[in-house]
């Protein structure tokens, strides 16, 4: 990495870029849809569940797109892969203005997030560290935090767009504000100056990395068990705290404060990374988010949900930037685009995996202890993968082919 980029205040640029970028696309793919599933049922007659899948198709395309959107940004550059993704989300967001059957609206969120919320996401992410040869913890974590906002306010914006101008009109205006907004945004985002060396750039650049296939597949198989673990709460929490007796706006403060509060999370952890290593702050993280996810259930008192929320969410929060921060410190910049949308592919099929699994234990069990139990212990298993990681890495290696 370059000590030109260090030096450069660009960076900072690069950072809030992302994170408005990431706040506005991603807060629309992963969970923007909510705002419609009551619009859309009394507007089409149509099940929530069927409604729910929208989303879900979204998700998908964000995962399966992640897988080919990462390997052509390490080798066309970041700038031109986003321009494409934000161009491509906000015109799905258009299209969608204009559908009336379910599989319009399928297709059209399965294309925003292929070609538009995977050419976003892992392409930024990875683009951020490689910024900061040091303190990338900070960075990554402030960027992230963009998306932890995103995902509590689009919903927030929607419900009032929805109200003043119809579903079609928010997608619209949604859709517009997201040409308008991000493809000016985009084009801050500069590619590092190299080195002024006098020596040739070289793509041969994973020299001191860890061997890339011990960190990659091991980093899959971590993500899925912690976006298990953290996707039951994110999915079933607000039902939980209904079923307690409390109204859906009250069970929704809650979980709008935790989110809000996962900001601060995001943006701590990253700078605990650069304190104590990315590893290390992504087990603390775990940790915290293991050993208090269970609490919810043994909660029902409102006052004490919104006391305990925020305390959990701070900690949860710290799980993604944890995830990004270890990605980053431990692969080359020349795969690393390709490493972040690997890994986090299976990070969103983790998501989708918890909240599956969150309601079918509920309706097996009527109630949700085993559902959260069994978030608690994938928690748990990811700090034996983590843990395991940490320790084949720090150990002597032996010549392994990266």
């Amino acid at each position: 990495m370059s000590l030109d980029a260090h030096l450069s205040p660009h960076r900072w640029v690069v950072v809030f870029a992302s994170a408005l970028i990431l706040a506005l696309a991603m807060g629309s793919v992963v969970n923007g849809m909510s705002a419609y599933v009551v619009p859309l049922e009394t507007l089409h007659g149509w099940d929530r569940g069927d409604i729910a899948l929208i989303n879900v198709a979204g998700i998908v395309g964000l995962a399966a797109g992640g897988l080919l959107m990462g390997p052509i940004a390490d080798r066309r550059g970041t700038r031109p892969v986003v321009l494409v993704g934000v161009t491509a989300l906000g015109l799905a967001y258009l299209a969608a203005a204009a559908a009336t059957a379910l599989w319009h609206y399928y297709a059209l969120m399965f294309l925003g997030g292929f070609f538009g919320a995977a050419a976003i996401f892992a392409p930024i992410m990875a683009f951020v560290g490689k910024w900061f040869p040091v303190g990338a913890g900070l960075a990554i974590g402030i960027a992230s935090a963009g998306q932890a906002l995103g995902q509590g306010g689009v919903p927030f914006m929607s419900s009032y767009m929805i109200e003043s101008l119809g579903v079609s009109g928010a997608l619209a205006l949604t859709g517009g504000l997201m040409l308008v907004i991000l493809i000016p945004l985009a084009t801050l985002l500069r590619p590092v100056p190299a080195a002024r060396t006098g020596q040739a750039v070289t793509r041969d650049d994973a020299e001191g990395y860890p061997p890339f296939r011990l960190v990659v597949p091991t980093m899959c198989v971590a993500i899925f068990l912690c976006c298990t673990c953290m996707s039951v709460p994110l999915m079933h929490l607000v039902p939980y705290i209904q079923d307690c007796g409390f109204t859906a706006d009250q069970a929704g403060g809650v979980i709008f404060l935790m989110l809000m509060v996962g900001i601060l999370g995001r943006v701590a952890f990253g700078k605990f990374s650069d304190m104590i290593g990315a590893i290390p702050a992504y087990m603390v993280a775990t940790a915290w988010m293991t050993l208090l996810i269970y609490g919810f259930i043994l909660i029902n008192d409102l006052s004490a949900f919104y006391l305990y929320a925020p305390i959990y969410g701070f900690g949860y929060a710290g799980v993604m930037t944890g995830v990004l921060t270890t990605i980053s410190a431990n692969t080359p910049p020349s795969r690393r685009a390709f490493a972040v949308g690997a890994v986090t592919t299976f990070g969103w099929l983790g998501h989708a995996n918890g909240g599956f699994m969150g309601g079918w234990l509920y309706d097996l069990t009527a109630d949700y202890s085993v559902a959260y139990g069994v978030a608690a212990l994938s928690g748990a298993l990811n700090l034996v993968v983590v843990g395991w990681l940490y320790y084949m890495i720090r150990r002597p290696q032996q010549p392994v082919p990266a």
